[in-house]
């Protein structure tokens, strides 16, 4: 873990770790897989730079995720199966999004498998 990734009290923890798990509205509402890490970071993102830092890899990786299932789904058109990939890869970002607000509230910090930087 980096030194300026190390967050300063409890409260950095909780924020951190809530960016991470709000991708899991994404089982309402598709998009709100990067909305909703989106919306927490810009509330939370002048706090301090562990928040900013722990925002833009959320939004970094559930906007891979969308991407991703995105041009699937678009594909499934000329492959059909490839629309159980974009289901898959949508239910896989809610694992890791998961998987990362348990991983910073404990520790501090996550680093997902594979993102693009967007953001």
């Amino acid at each position: 873990m980096q030194k300026e990734l190390q967050p300063k009290d409890t409260n950095e923890r909780k924020w951190g770790s809530i960016i991470h798990g709000s991708a899991f509205a994404g089982m309402l509402f598709p998009l709100a897989l990067a909305l909703g890490p989106l919306l927490v970071w810009m509330l939370k993102k002048h706090e301090s730079d562990y928040l900013n830092k722990q925002g833009r890899k959320a939004i970094n990786f559930q906007l891979t995720v969308l991407l991703i299932s995105f041009v699937c789904v678009l594909l499934s058109i000329l492959i059909k199966p490839l629309i159980a990939l974009a289901f898959m890869t949508g239910i896989g970002g809610l694992v890791f999004a998961v998987m990362a607000a348990v991983m910073v509230y404990k520790e501090g910090d996550f680093e997902y498998p594979f993102y693009f930087k967007i953001i």
